[in-house]
């Protein structure tokens, strides 16, 4: 097995730059620091580190919390909560991400390496759970469609009539040709693996499904009329997979 890799975010260079030096020592893999909310979102889809350290406070609009809230959403990953700030009120909005560890600096190296070692255990045990559980809103799926729990009824969603999927927060809608939507609770990642092959990820927050694609530019696709858009680091493949010269 090859080495654990972190991401550290974090907007504070020199504090960045320590923290990846004493991940080294540790014998973790430290990626290139990175210093907001859009550029962890780039090195996670480009590096798919095994953990994240986020400083809560970050340069830009969204903070670390924004940033945990994505990944819980889109990633399988851990991360960690890294901040100076320990008021009642950052705590309370952190709690509510339900992180697997946090750190409040300043911290000592065995301080560091501990919270590590427990967020990838806890997140791991948390994995094992999951997948034993049985909840209430649980799809059930068949082999050319899926139904999907709303209040006291199950319906019914075959893959073939699926346009296009979206995350939104801690649901994915689900949109039809019938220009209905759907909601199922769950990550846009776990909803990915119920998928046939004719399906696609254009984005971070999106997936399509290739037979009703229409058109395709440099910002967005056309998906059965309707605006897709398409992220830079999905362009090339969606392109060779569509046969485009």
């Amino acid at each position: 097995m090859g080495k654990v890799k972190i991401l550290v975010v974090e907007d504070e260079i020199i504090i960045a730059d320590d923290i990846c030096n004493i991940l080294s020592k540790l014998g973790y893999d430290a990626l290139d620091p990175v210093i907001n909310y859009t550029e962890a979102i780039e090195a996670i889809e480009k590096h798919q580190p095994d953990l994240a350290i986020l400083d809560i406070q970050l340069a830009g609009s969204k903070d670390g919390i924004d940033l945990a809230w994505k990944i819980k959403e889109d990633f399988e990953m851990p991360f960690i909560f890294l901040t100076s700030n320990a008021d009642p009120t950052t705590v309370e909005r952190a709690k509510k991400v339900t992180p697997p560890a946090y750190l409040v600096k300043p911290f000592k190296k065995e301080d560091l390496y501990t919270s590590i070692e427990m967020a990838l255990y806890n997140y791991s045990s948390s994995l094992e759970v999951s997948k034993s559980a049985t909840t209430e809103n649980k799809d059930i799926i068949i082999k050319d469609a899926f139904f999907i729990r709303s209040n006291n009824l199950f319906h019914k969603v075959k893959f073939v009539d699926i346009t296009y999927v979206k995350a939104e927060h801690v649901y994915v809608e689900i949109y039809t040709n019938a220009n209905q939507k759907h909601l199922s609770r769950g990550s846009l990642i776990d909803f990915s693996k119920k998928l046939p092959g004719n399906f696609f990820r254009t984005h971070r927050s999106f997936i399509i499904n290739l037979d009703y694609l229409d058109a395709i530019n440099y910002l967005y696709v056309i998906v059965d009329g309707n605006e897709v858009p398409i992220g830079k680091n999905y362009r090339n493949e969606l392109l060779r997979r569509v046969n485009v010269e």
